[in-house]
């Protein structure tokens, strides 16, 4: 076990620089909304979701809008679904506190690492863990580092910090384009987040807009499922039969 946790570690240590870069541009923002580097610290290690806790810092304002930020969070990391689906083979016939205690420290690059390995070769449960635990470190360092150089920046307009938010995640959206698929949900969720950001206090419109964006695909797929055809009454087969053979 402890073989495999230092080659999940090692597997994933060239993802790490940009973990922490990406961490560090989180760190700053933080630190520019008054977050503490403990609260960043207890954030790193119990939610441990980049975009997630991105979202968290945009929307930390006083009073705490808890229940907008849990809903936000649940909506962004709807993927985690799919992603704990994918592992099965790799917990197949572990204990369930086996899997949970692993499954918190899945990220998507060491999920990614993980799925390529088990593909070449197979792989346990303790190399995705010692990717998840290289990963925590790197990201921990790489928020804390950014949240110290945060707070020496007194205006962080002058240096477009500001702007990081936004930047981060008009990334993140061009790298998931599918294509003209992705048309619909996208301008759904657009429109939504746009009128109620106009019409409704707080951060619904990250809600809103997230569902409302992801039901799209579900129902276009219910109306595009091709329908059985609706079996013949006893009638119809027999003027059928009467029309063959008259």
């Amino acid at each position: 076990m402890i073989a495999e946790i230092r080659k999940g570690a090692v597997a994933n240590l060239p993802v790490g620089a940009s973990v922490a870069a990406y961490g560090s541009v989180l760190g700053m923002l933080a630190a520019q909304k008054g977050i503490s580097w403990l609260q960043l610290l207890v954030m790193n290690l119990f939610v441990f979701a980049g975009s997630a806790q991105f979202v968290m810092v945009d929307m930390w304002l006083p009073p705490l809008p808890i229940l907008e930020m849990t809903l936000a969070v649940l909506v962004i990391n709807m993927r985690y679904l799919l992603i704990g689906a994918s592992l099965e083979p790799l917990f197949k016939g572990k204990s369930w506190l086996h899997k949970a205690g692993i499954i918190h420290l899945v990220a998507d690059e060491n999920w990614a690492v993980t799925m390529a390995a088990h593909r070449r070769n197979g792989t346990t449960t303790g190399f995705l863990l010692g990717g998840g635990l290289c990963l925590c470190t790197i990201w921990s360092t790489g928020t804390l580092l950014g949240h110290r150089l945060g707070a020496l920046v007194t205006h962080p307009e002058r240096f477009a910090l500001d702007f990081a938010f936004v930047a981060v995640f008009t990334a993140l959206t061009v790298s998931m384009w599918r294509g003209k698929r992705d048309i619909a949900p996208w301008v759904t969720a657009a429109i939504l987040a746009v009128a109620v950001e106009h019409w409704l206090p707080g951060k619904w419109y990250i809600v809103i807009g997230g569902i409302g964006g992801a039901l799209v695909p579900a129902l276009q797929s219910s109306l595009n499922k091709p329908r059985r055809p609706a079996p013949a009454s006893d009638s119809s087969v027999a003027e059928a039969l009467m029309e063959e053979n008259p």
